[in-house]
């Protein structure tokens, strides 16, 4: 019988984009028999990752990240790079999210055979779509994608998410006519290590300056430590293509800091750390969800926790005792369906 781990590694290494779309296909997967397969691809893939250039790319609503990523992702595979784009999206499961439609806007991109531009993990919370993605770079790193991109569509701990995972955090911003630093949260500007004021093209150039400007003063204000590494703060346009190459040089010039101050490889392996305790909290999370005590009591205790007649903390306790008590009894809570 085929060792279908085997096929998809060989693949893999041929850079076969079919082979690359099922390897991701099988690492999202949370069905119990996928992940045992899922780890014995990426234990042997291992050796294969780990050298591409990592960059995670937020912005506020309106900032243009699909486009920019399409200008950007365009211009680096002309210059002899193989990119790859994968996104974080916790509410893809829920609402479909807008990967879908940032792929329309990332046409150019998503045409070239040394690109590949993945839709949003599917997964039920945060951790669960963090973890698909993370592995999901893997694969393509395996692949030959020496650069690789994750955007980030849903908000909040999304950026932090994809923060933990990547080398440099890229931070679009948007000219909005005098309120500039409206609608960015201090967390997300602490986490940049480049910020990029986007469109920044005809009518709005000025005001992009003006903004650029701003977010100058405001990273000054927020670490005055004067020895403390800047964050560059550029202009840009996606739809011309102005600033797009120091964008890109401002990144590559964060990762040689990195490098040179030693941090590269102790900000992967605190990543990797972090990694191995997002897995344990999602291995759990999943294993309580498909032991057989507690989807027996799971529906009453939900309807008691939404109607008010158990709190939380007791309705937690239960599951927790439902849980613990088929691993004293050795049960075989591993089913196909999740919950």
């Amino acid at each position: 019988m085929p060792d279908p781990v085997a096929d998809l590694v060989a693949g893999v290494r041929a850079r076969s984009r079919a082979h690359v779309a099922r390897a991701i296909t099988l690492v999202e997967s949370s069905r119990p028999d996928h992940r045992e397969q899922a780890r014995e691809l990426l234990a042997t893939l291992a050796p294969d990752t780990g050298r591409s250039v990592r960059v995670g790319i937020s912005g506020i609503p309106g900032a243009g990240k699909s486009t920019f990523i399409d200008a950007l992702g365009t211009r680096l595979v002309e210059r002899g790079h193989r990119v790859a784009v994968v996104a974080v999206d916790p509410s893809s499961s829920r609402t479909g999210g807008s990967v879908l439609g940032d792929r329309t806007r990332m046409a150019q991109l998503t045409a070239s055979e040394d690109a590949f531009v993945r839709p949003s993990p599917s997964g039920s919370h945060l951790g669960g779509v963090a973890r698909a993605t993370r592995e999901s770079m893997l694969v393509l790193e395996a692949a030959g994608f020496d650069v690789v991109l994750v955007e980030t569509v849903g908000v909040g701990q999304s950026e932090v998410a994809v923060a933990e995972m990547v080398d440099t955090f890229l931070m679009l911003a948007l000219a909005r006519g005098g309120d500039q630093l409206q609608g960015i949260k201090r967390g997300i500007l602490e986490m940049a290590d480049v910020i990029a004021v986007n469109k920044a093209d005809g009518p709005h150039e000025s005001d992009a300056w003006v903004a650029a400007r701003e977010l100058s003063g405001a990273m000054r204000l927020m670490n005055p430590d004067p020895r403390a590494r800047r964050t560059p703060v550029l202009t840009c346009s996606a739809h011309t293509g102005a600033g797009l190459d120091e964008v890109w040089q401002a990144v590559l010039d964060h990762r040689a800091w990195l490098e040179e101050q030693g941090s590269l490889e102790s900000r992967r392996r605190e990543q990797q750390t972090s990694w191995m305790w997002a897995m344990v909290d999602a291995e759990l999370r999943d294993g309580v969800r498909r032991s057989p005590s507690v989807r027996a009591v799971l529906t009453e205790v939900q309807e008691g926790v939404a109607d008010g007649t158990v709190s939380a903390v007791d309705a937690a306790q239960q599951v927790l005792e439902a849980f613990f008590a088929d691993r004293a009894r050795g049960a075989d809570a591993v089913t196909d369906d999740a919950g």
